[in-house]
């Protein structure tokens, strides 16, 4: 009876991270049980940040908790275990042992049956067909064990690569923080030697002017006074005197005309400005290959649903990129988190660990967007995320908001809410709802996630620079059956 009671609350002895039978129980100081490998290896990718979660409840420890082997709860499954050992297949028809192997059509039988219907079969002993099988089993282990290793080189050669990638990134963002600085000091330079040359030419051209005025006003005197001595002869009263006088005074009409200054505006400083400028217009063509952008007019973001819902886009979900623990709905909007796998074809896109799934379609690139998802359970992180996210690895490299590639806005039943980008955690306060609004302008690097019921109300907002198309995400936590579904926003909502 005490088997028969075990065996009834036998997934109250699952472990929630592999969600097979405990092995060597632990329990966490909130009082959740794990296998130890299973939180040793999910708190192993949490030691870059020095601070340990339960998977669970998410509640947080510092320093690392040490782990003990729950010998209770240990003794517990093992008796879970064997009684599973001791319950014998016993034949329905003839309520026998089924103790026989039918090779022919593959399935235990009991002695009478071997006798009666197997006749004419192959029949050995059941221990001896398992025999058989287990070395099949030994082989094909074997082999499955050898791809595995194949796979952990191949991973340890694309994180070798990836690390180079890094630093060569980082190589070259340095490098061009140098040619930047030596291009800034180069400017600051010739902006002096500028500066110098239009003060010099400056005071050459005052010089010049300042000569050629003298020069005409030393001459404007000269005529002057030749002009005040033919004055003199109009007011002679002696004919003779006139006469006499006029030979010297009308030498002055034998003088050629002095030449007219020509005066005309000097260009020399507005052909430096030019010049300048079209330095400044290479420049600009370097650093930008499609040339400067025009002034964008100022956008006003939406604030209330039905302006939000203006830019609402038509999200499903992408097969190829869901974990086998997730299962799609017939219209592909949405995902639910199953206890047992599900067989899906390979692909270089599938999340393998982290139970995650992206959208089939990009958010519109460089305009707005806005959706809606409807989740139920436990726990589900709403993300945004660059296609590149990876796929395999540690947390901090998949899973949504705990890296560059994405940011994620947490959601518990337990009426809390955490944005997440990388893997910094942040508190937000706001009304609890089960719909969760995402507004994004990728031009402008606005984010907003919006709490929605009958209104909206803003629970965060990111301002940032997005340098590629996003996608939609979901993360699942928790337990079986949570789910999280895309809404269809039609006219109704706008």
């Amino acid at each position: 009876m005490a088997h028969s009671g075990l065996q009834k609350n036998r997934e109250r002895f699952y472990c929630s991270i592999c969600l097979e039978l405990l092995i060597n129980p632990v329990t966490t100081p909130c009082q959740h049980n794990y296998c130890m490998s299973c939180i040793k290896k999910f708190w192993d990718e949490e030691d870059q940040r020095r601070i340990y979660s339960c998977p669970q409840c998410c509640q947080t420890f510092r320093p690392r908790p040490p782990l003990a082997i729950n010998t209770m709860l240990a003794e517990v499954v093992q008796d879970l275990e064997k009684a599973g050992k001791d319950q014998e297949v016993i034949c329905s028809r003839h309520n026998e042992v089924m103790e026989m192997f039918c090779r022919d059509d593959q399935r235990c039988i009991c002695i009478i049956c071997a006798k009666c219907e197997h006749g004419s079969h192959s029949v050995v002993p059941a221990a001896v067909a398992r025999t058989e099988m287990q070395k099949e089993l030994e082989t094909k282990q074997l082999r499955i064990h050898q791809q595995i290793s194949n796979k952990d080189r191949d991973l340890q050669v694309l994180e070798i690569e990836l690390e180079k990638t890094f630093q060569s990134a980082d190589k070259a963002a340095k490098d061009c923080d140098h040619v930047f600085v030596e291009l800034l000091n180069l400017i600051k330079k010739r902006h002096g030697e500028v500066q110098q040359e239009i003060r010099s030419n400056l005071e050459t051209e005052v010089v010049r002017v300042q000569r050629v005025q003298d020069k005409l006003e030393e001459e404007m005197l000269g005529l002057k006074r030749k002009e005040a001595e033919m004055g003199k002869l109009f007011v002679y009263r002696s004919d003779s005197q006139f006469l006499e006088d006029f030979p010297s005074v009308a030498e002055i009409n034998a003088t050629n005309e002095l030449p007219r200054i020509k005066t005309q505006p000097r260009t020399c400083f507005e052909t430096v400005a030019a010049t300048v400028s079209k330095t400044k217009d290479k420049i600009r063509e370097i650093l930008y290959e499609n040339g400067a952008k025009e002034m964008q007019p100022l956008k006003t973001e939406p604030s209330s649903r039905a302006q939000l819902t203006q830019f609402a886009c038509h999200v499903t979900l992408d097969p190829a990129t869901m974990n086998a623990q997730l299962a799609l709905s017939e219209d592909d909007r949405r995902a639910t988190l199953m206890r047992e796998e599900t067989t899906y074809p390979n692909h270089p896109d599938r999340f393998r660990r982290w139970r995650q799934v992206l959208s089939k379609e990009c958010l519109r690139d460089g305009g707005r967007s806005y959706f809606e998802v409807e989740w139920r359970k436990k726990r589900v992180t709403v993300a945004v995320a660059y296609k590149d996210v990876a796929r395999v690895g540690p947390m901090t490299d998949v899973a949504f908001g705990f890296n560059d590639k994405s940011w994620a806005l947490e959601c518990n039943t337990s009426s809390s809410y955490k944005f997440i980008h990388k893997a910094v955690k942040t508190a937000i306060s706001g009304p609890w709802t089960s719909r969760i609004g995402v507004y994004l302008d990728h031009g402008e690097g606005v984010l907003a996630f919006y709490s929605v019921s009958d209104t909206v109300t803003l629970l965060h907002k990111v301002q940032t620079v997005f340098t590629r198309p996003l996608y939609a995400g979901l993360w699942f936590g928790g337990y079986q059956g949570a789910y999280a579904e895309f809404c269809e926003l039609g006219e109704d909502d706008h």
